[in-house]
């Protein structure tokens, strides 16, 4: 039942035992008290006539006339009897409307407070706070929105703790890298050559990509890079990312084929920001098949999308990995990826650029060393 169908329940109830003691009071309780006064004012004619009767008889036994009550006593006793049953009645009537409000506004105001006082515990840094499941009304509703609203702040604040943690971590391995080789270099274990030098100089460009790719995710979840969305033939987005990795792929003796229908429709879609998604998932197809191996790009509708497919013959993503490979600093191979300069965020990116127009990508595989399949979708023109 929801809260308004409650209190007008309430306010109707209300009304209906008003009624109710108001009928009573005039049905029972106001003849029996009109009955009761008329007794009364009979008794004191009656000791009247008795006392006057006594009188003239002393007097000469003369028979006066009859002392019964005028209409405007009769009158005046039943409007006596009817107000005193009628200001029972709204006695009883206050009462019980006293007791109704009271109930339901109990039964409303107790779990907003318990709301005010969970947010402020919330407020002050407490996100395991819930509150205990209500009745199916608007006031239930709120209750289970603030508990996923506690639920969400809740994993923002690991999330945070962890990308701190994470962020802590990247930045501390090429540090202490840089750090340990110019020691070297000071006490003169290491020798000064290009050789050290190149190491050096990798180890802080891993850093400068590495802070450029957490300033691009940061303006991308806050929504601050505007999207130039145009129609696009989905030949040319692939045309895009193919250009610029075709020679990356020979030089590692991986074959890439392109397999696109001619008739596909055209997307909406931004094409420097998709070509940029292309680029990083075949970039890591690249990365994750060896020598000798195999990258296939294609495309089909479905629904009103255009469903883009990276097929590799590569390393393979266990079910754990599914699940999580497009969180922040996640790594298939977290020793290979370091060792190639990947930031691990790189998916995250790519899953905020397509679901920011209007699309969706995942990831399938059959398991280790079976290769893996990327997919995502574009809304057709």
């Amino acid at each position: 039942m929801r809260l308004r169908t409650k209190i007008l329940l309430s306010y109707l109830a209300v009304a209906i035992i008003s009624l109710v003691v108001i009928f009573a009071s005039t049905s029972f309780v106001a003849p029996r008290n009109f009955a009761h006064r008329m007794e009364m004012m009979m008794m004191r004619e009656s000791e009247t006539e008795h006392g006057q009767g006594q009188g003239r008889g002393m007097m000469g036994g003369e028979n006066g006339g009859s002392n019964a009550p005028t209409d405007e006593e009769i009158n005046q006793r039943f409007r006596d009897a009817l107000n005193e049953s009628l200001l029972w009645a709204s006695a009883a009537a206050i009462t019980a409307s006293l007791l109704i409000s009271g109930f339901v506004t109990w039964r409303i105001t107790r779990p907003i407070k318990a709301m005010v006082a969970a947010s402020q515990r919330i407020a002050d840094g407490h996100y395991t706070e819930r509150l205990p499941k209500h009745a199916h009304d608007e006031i239930g509703d709120l209750i289970h929105s603030f508990n996923q609203m506690a639920e969400s702040l809740q994993q923002t604040e690991s999330m945070r703790q962890q990308l701190i943690a994470d962020v802590t971590h990247e930045l501390k391995t090429p540090l202490t890298t840089i750090m340990g080789m110019m020691e070297g270099l000071e006490d003169g274990v290491m020798a000064a050559n290009p050789a050290t030098y190149h190491l050096v100089h990798q180890e802080a460009d891993r850093l400068r990509r590495l802070v450029q790719d957490l300033q691009e995710l940061s303006r991308i979840e806050g929504g601050q890079i505007a999207l130039n969305i145009h129609s696009h033939a989905p030949t040319e987005l692939v045309k895009f990312a193919t250009d610029r990795l075709t020679p990356q792929f020979a030089d590692k003796n991986i074959a890439l084929h392109v397999n696109l229908p001619a008739a596909l429709p055209c997307v909406r879609a931004d094409l420097e920001r998709t070509g940029q998604v292309l680029i990083n998932l075949l970039g890591n197809a690249l990365q994750y098949t060896p020598a000798e191996g195999r990258v296939e790009v294609s495309a089909q509708p479905v629904d009103h999308q255009v469903r883009f497919a990276i097929k590799d013959s590569g390393v393979g993503l266990t079910e754990a990995d599914l699940t999580t490979i497009f969180q922040r600093f996640y790594r298939v191979d977290k020793s290979r990826s370091r060792a190639s300069g990947g930031s691990g965020i790189g998916l995250t990116i790519a899953r905020h650029l397509i679901e920011s127009q209007g699309g969706s990508i995942w990831a399938e595989s059959a398991g280790p060393n079976l290769g893996s399949t990327f997919y995502f979708t574009l809304p057709t023109v």
